[in-house]
């Protein structure tokens, strides 16, 4: 099991062209912690924001009556992608992880791959 800062390692080192990493608590829109980022990249900005994707989303989800969950959520940007993944483990339950990734140097499926493998193993 990682913790949160040992995960935040994995994620920035583990997909090359990572610019940012959070993992957030969504039901509050707190990060828990970050890694990376910068003054155009304000990581506690933007996991507050994408926690309101995110309730967006289930809401969403809930009214079309969809049993599915979310894996992943993907933002697409001129230069970047975003990437969301919800924690469905036990002791992750309300908590996601965020990756910002340069789209000219990152692999997308291997980015994903990356961020499943440390859902897995993070201990909150």
């Amino acid at each position: 099991m990682a913790s949160v800062e040992v995960s935040l390692k994995e994620m920035m080192a583990g997909v090359e062209g990572s610019l940012g990493a959070a993992v957030v608590d969504y039901t509050s829109g707190m990060a828990l912690g970050t890694l990376g980022g910068g003054k155009d990249l304000d990581l506690t900005v933007a996991a507050a924001g994408n926690t309101d994707v995110i309730r967006a989303k289930v809401r969403t989800m809930s009214e079309l009556g969809l049993k599915s969950r979310i894996e992943d959520i993907l933002i697409t940007l001129e230069k970047q992608y975003h990437l969301i993944r919800l924690i469905t483990g036990r002791s992750g339950n309300g908590l996601f992880l965020y990756l910002v990734l340069d789209k000219e140097r990152s692999n997308l499926a291997m980015a994903r791959h990356q961020l499943k493998r440390v859902e897995e193993q993070l201990e909150v």
